[in-house]
């Protein structure tokens, strides 16, 4: 595996550990999602550093940044990535998330401030309100609370028996993910979030929405924001749930890689 540098950037009163490929090209910043870390993006990163500078941070409460004991709703994670982004010295780089990092990206940029060239999102937790409440009143972060107690290889033996289609790298990066995603990450799933439909309205920059079968950002909600923001392109991905990334990481990197390259060209409207 290339070695990829590794580096913590102070913001916000926490130090958010980032992995990065580096190079003097266009930055793209890579948002995971809940009990996830930078490292998840390994397959996707590899795919994009010969063309990008991949910047690869693990949220507050994840991987090896700090987790503070509060400060996890989806405005503080966009204040985060804001920070990060200034203080690398960023040049309006591409912004992508997936799931929690999907929707910390949209909130990014529905802020403005001429910071991003671009979006891309990757079935983001864009929820109704009443799912959220389903989510908030599951046992999501009980089982989460268990899984603290397995060891890396039970957690990877698990994980390989419930998606045997995944790669084993994959896998066991999920699996050292999860173990390191402290629980204070779950107040993220506290509702009200924000309004996605407001949210995506305010976005000015070129942005792509990537969906796979999964039932939290379906083709109909798609279009029905692509008609609020014109400047939403949909790709939809098949054989790929919610957890798309894992599950079609090569037809994901080849989409998101496309995109890309019209943004840095210009073509992208």
């Amino acid at each position: 595996m290339t070695i990829w540098n590794r580096a913590v950037c102070e913001t916000n009163g926490v130090r958010l550990h980032y992995l990065r490929t580096g190079g003097d090209k266009p930055p793209v910043v890579l948002l995971h999602g809940l009990m996830g870390s930078g490292a998840c993006w390994t397959p996707l990163a590899r795919a994009l550093e010969g063309e990008f500078d991949v910047i690869m941070p693990d949220l507050r409460g994840h991987g090896d940044s700090s987790a503070p004991d509060h400060g996890y709703r989806y405005d503080d994670h966009a204040s985060d990535v804001v920070g990060l982004i200034r203080g690398l010295g960023l040049s309006r780089p591409i912004l992508l998330g997936h799931s929690m990092g999907g929707m910390t990206a949209a909130v990014v940029a529905s802020r403005g401030e001429g910071l991003l060239r671009g979006l891309v999102l990757v079935d983001p937790t864009f929820l109704s309100p009443e799912r959220q409440r389903e989510v908030h009143e599951s046992d999501v972060a009980e089982q989460h609370r268990k899984v603290l107690g397995l060891t890396k290889s039970e957690l990877v033996a698990q994980a390989r028996a419930r998606n045997p289609h995944r790669s084993p790298e994959i896998v066991e990066l999920q699996a050292e993910a999860r173990l390191k995603t402290r629980m204070s990450a779950f107040d993220v799933l506290t509702p009200p979030n924000p309004v996605y439909r407001e949210v995506m309205s305010a976005i000015d920059v070129p942005s792509l929405l990537v969906i796979g079968d999964s039932p939290v950002v379906t083709m109909d909600m798609a279009t029905e924001l692509r008609a609020l923001n014109p400047r939403v392109r949909i790709e939809e991905i098949q054989n790929a749930g919610h957890g798309l990334p894992f599950e079609q990481p090569e037809h994901l990197a080849e989409v998101v890689a496309s995109f890309l390259r019209d943004l840095v060209q210009g073509v992208a409207a």
